[in-house]
C-alpha cells in the first residue's frame, strides 16, 4: 500500500470516509441490479471500486473499534452487528463475483449479499447520527482531496488486479456477465434456474378461464392462448436474474406491438401478472418486448410463467414478468412505479 495511505487516517477521517465509501456502494449496488444493458457496465465497475475502498478502509476502522470496545457504551453492540454485516456483505459479494461462493444457506451468494446490504442501511444511518461529525473547514483541504484521490487510485488498483486475477486464474467469476451474473442453463430451458420474486408462488392457471386481456387506444379486447399462439415468432433473447445467474434462451411469442392497435396518447404499457405482480414500461419500448408461449421449441413450463411471460431484452429478469395477464397502454408515466418491484 502507498506509505502515505499508511498514515493519513484519523478517526474521524476514518468513519467519514468509510461512511463515504459505504454510500457509493450501496447506490452503485442499486445501479448494478438494475442495469441489464451493456451500457451500464460502469455502475457495475464502480461498485467494485467503492467495495475495494471499504476494504482498504478496514485497518484504520480496526483501530476505532478497538478504542470503542474499551468504553462502557449500551451501544457498542449495535456497532458491532453493524460491523459483522458489513463483513458479511463484503464477504458474500466477493464470493459472488470470484465464483468461489455460488450459494450460502441454500441461497444464492448475490442474494446473501443483497440481504446484509439491505439490512446495513438502518444501522449505517443510526451509526452516523449517533456519531455525528460537525463539517470543518479543513473537509476541503486540499490535502483531503489528496488523501481522497490516493484512497480512490488505490482502490480502484486493488479492483482492477482482483478482476485480472480472478481471469488469469480461471476462476468461475472470470466467466461471469458484465452485471455479475454467472452462466446457467443457457438453450436448455429444464436446467435454467426458476426464481420467483418475493412472496410470488408459481400458480396453477386454468385455460378455460384464462384470457389475456389487452387495453390499446381503440379500448379493451381478450385473447385465449391459441389465438395469441396463432402469430408468434421467435427471438433469442437473455434473461439475466438479480439473484446472479443469466441464460441465453430461443424464445417463441407474439409481439407485444402486434397487438396493439393504437397508441393513442398512452406514455406507458403496464404489464400485469395473474399473481397481482407488475411492471411499468415507457411506451418507445413495446417494439421490443415479446410475450412468450414458449421456450427452446418446448411450452413454457409453469415455473417459467405458462402460459404466456414477457421478454424484455436488455432489461434484468424483474422485468420479465410471468404469468402474464393483461397488458394495459396508460397515460401514467413509466417512472410512475416504485424502483423495484414491491408486490
Amino acid at each position: 500500500m502507498h506509505p502515505k495511505i499508511k498514515q493519513m487516517l484519523s478517526p474521524r477521517q476514518t468513519n467519514v470516509a468509510l461512511f463515504i465509501a459505504l454510500l457509493l456502494a450501496f447506490a452503485t449496488g442499486t445501479g448494478a441490479v438494475a442495469t441489464g444493458s451493456s451500457h451500464g457496465r460502469w455502475v457495475v465497475i464502480g461498485h467494485g471500486v467503492a467495495a475495494m475502498a471499504v476494504i482498504l478502509l478496514i485497518p484504520w476502522k480496526g483501530r476505532v473499534v478497538r478504542r470503542g470496545l474499551g468504553r462502557a457504551r449500551r451501544s457498542r453492540w449495535a456497532s458491532l452487528l453493524l460491523a459483522m454485516l458489513a463483513v458479511m456483505t463484503v464477504v458474500a459479494g466477493l464470493g459472488s463475483s470470484t465464483g468461489l461462493i455460488r450459494s450460502i444457506g441454500g441461497q444464492h451468494g448475490l442474494w446473501v449479499h443483497i440481504a446484509a446490504a439491505l439490512a446495513l442501511v438502518p444501522l449505517l444511518i443510526w451509526h452516523a447520527v449517533a456519531r455525528r461529525s460537525r463539517p470543518r473547514k479543513t473537509d476541503l483541504s486540499r490535502r483531503v482531496a489528496l488523501r481522497a484521490g490516493l484512497l480512490s487510485a488505490a482502490a480502484t488498483a486493488l479492483y482492477l488486479i482482483t478482476d485480472s486475477t480472478v481471469r488469469l486464474a480461471g476462476l468461475p467469476g472470470g466467466e461471469r456477465r458484465f452485471t455479475g451474473s454467472h452462466e446457467i442453463g443457457s438453450f436448455d430451458p429444464p436446467s435454467m434456474p426458476s426464481t420467483i420474486w418475493l412472496n410470488d408462488t408459481a400458480p396453477e392457471v386454468d385455460l378455460d378461464e384464462w384470457r389475456l386481456s389487452v387495453v390499446d387506444g381503440h379500448g379493451a379486447y381478450e385473447l385465449t392462448l391459441p389465438e395469441v399462439a396463432a402469430h408468434t415468432t421467435p427471438l433469442r433473447a437473455t434473461l439475466d436474474c438479480t439473484s446472479g445467474w443469466y441464460a441465453h434462451q430461443d424464445w417463441t411469442g407474439v409481439p407485444v406491438s402486434s397487438l396493439i392497435r393504437d397508441v393513442g396518447e398512452a406514455r406507458s404499457l403496464l404489464v400485469h401478472s395473474v399473481t397481482g405482480y407488475w411492471i411499468r414500461f415507457p411506451v418507445d419500448e413495446i417494439d421490443r418486448l415479446l410475450l412468450a408461449t414458449a421456450m427452446g421449441g418446448v411450452p413454457l413450463a409453469r415455473r417459467h410463467g405458462f402460459p404466456l411471460r414477457l421478454v424484455a431484452p436488455g432489461r434484468r429478469g424483474y422485468w420479465w414478468v410471468k404469468w402474464v395477464d393483461r397488458v394495459e397502454l396508460q397515460r401514467s408515466p413509466a417512472w410512475w412505479q416504485p424502483p423495484f418491484p414491491l408486490a
